[in-house]
């Protein structure tokens, strides 16, 4: 009976344990901005639907934030510039955005990378361009590469 229960208990710590390393992957180290590339689906008219989940983790809000980014084919070849807009920020929480780049199926994009800060001001009206490129970091759930 003894080994049984210690059986049943390593399966429970066996399963906990990979649930603490996703959440440790996905939680923003203080004083960053994180953004991660949650899921790409394609849409019924032929372009993909990216939702990315950022974390504001600076000591202050964003009155907007947004960055352009290069989508890159499969080949490794930019196709676009866009801008993703995520508005204001509010310090310390978590926002989920959805963005379509149409007339791009998901399975052509090969990667996303943060090309450059389009906007980022604080709350106060301050310039927070530098803490919101420096003070970056990405993640990605899907099999298109994103980051910096």
């Amino acid at each position: 009976m003894r080994h049984a229960t210690a059986f049943a208990m390593g399966l429970c710590l066996s399963c906990i344990a990979p649930l603490a390393h996703a959440q440790e992957a996905t939680a923003a180290p203080d004083g960053k901005i994180f953004l991660e590339l949650n899921s790409a689906v394609d849409t019924a008219e032929g372009g993909c639907q990216l939702t990315v989940v950022t974390t504001n983790r600076l000591d202050s809000g964003l009155k907007r934030a947004a960055w352009q980014v290069a989508i890159f084919d499969d080949a490794g070849v930019v196709q676009s510039l866009p801008i993703l807009d995520f508005g204001a920020m509010t310090a310390g929480k978590t926002k989920v955005a959805v963005f379509s780049l149409p007339d791009r199926t998901c399975g052509k994009i090969g990667r996303i990378v943060i090309n450059d800060v389009a906007e980022c001001t604080g709350d106060d009206d301050s310039d927070k361009r530098a803490a919101c490129l420096d003070g970056l970091a990405t993640q990605a759930r899907t099999d298109i590469e994103f980051g910096i």
